[in-house]
C-alpha cells in the first residue's frame, strides 16, 4: 500500500482540508496557517508541513474547496450588476493572500497535473459563468459584443488579474468603467 492509498494519510488529509476550508471561510485568506490548521484539525504541525511545506499551497487546496461565488447569480445582468462582481473580483485579488494563491497555482499547474486540473477547473468555472452573464446581456439587449463572449469574458478579467497580479496596485473604478466599455457597447 502507497503512502498516498494509505487510510490514516488520507484521513489526516481530510481532516486538515477540511480545518483549512473553515478557518478560509471564518477568517479569510490569513487565516490560513499551518499552526492554525494544525491546531482546528487536532493534528501535529510537523504533519501538515509534509503534506504541504507551504503556506501557499496549503491555501490554493483549500481554495479550490470552497464555492466560487462570482458571477454566481446572474438574475438581471447590466453593466451595474457585472460592474459590482468586477469589482468585488478584484477586491479579492487585491488580497495578499489571495494573490499569493493565484500566482503560486498558475505556476504550480505548469508543473502538477492535479493543480493544474484545478487550475483548469477554477478558469472554467469562472469563464463560463461570465460568459452566460454576458450572453444573457446581450440577449437582452443591454450589451453588443463585438467578439463571442468567451473572449469577451477573457476581456474583463485580464486587466484585473494584471493590475492586481502583476503591476500589484488596486482596481479602480476607472479601470472597471474602462474595461466595461472596451468590451462591447452597453445601453
Amino acid at each position: 500500500m502507497s503512502v498516498q492509498t494509505d487510510p490514516r494519510f488520507l484521513r489526516s488529509r481530510e481532516a486538515m482540508l477540511s480545518a483549512a476550508t473553515e478557518l478560509l471561510r471564518s477568517g479569510g485568506p490569513a487565516a490560513v496557517t499551518h499552526a492554525q490548521v494544525a491546531a482546528r484539525a487536532g493534528i501535529g504541525r510537523a504533519t501538515v508541513y509534509r503534506h504541504w511545506p507551504r503556506a501557499d499551497q496549503l491555501l490554493a487546496e483549500a481554495m479550490t474547496t470552497v464555492p466560487m461565488p462570482f458571477f454566481a447569480s446572474a438574475a438581471t445582468p447590466d453593466r451595474s450588476w457585472f460592474r459590482n462582481e468586477l469589482m468585488s473580483l478584484a477586491r479579492q485579488l487585491e488580497q495578499d493572500d489571495v494573490r499569493a494563491v493565484t500566482t503560486t497555482l498558475a505556476n504550480a499547474a505548469l508543473w502538477d497535473a492535479k493543480i493544474d486540473a484545478r487550475r483548469q477547473q477554477f478558469a472554467a468555472t469562472l469563464a463560463q459563468r461570465l460568459a452566460a452573464a454576458l450572453a444573457t446581456a446581450q440577449a437582452r439587449g443591454e450589451v453588443v459584443l463585438p467578439v463571442p463572449t468567451e473572449a469577451a469574458a477573457a476581456l474583463l478579467i485580464g486587466p484585473l488579474y494584471y493590475r492586481s497580479t502583476i503591476e500589484r496596485r488596486a482596481v479602480d473604478s476607472v479601470l472597471i468603467d474602462a474595461v466595461l466599455e472596451g468590451v462591447g457597447a452597453w445601453r
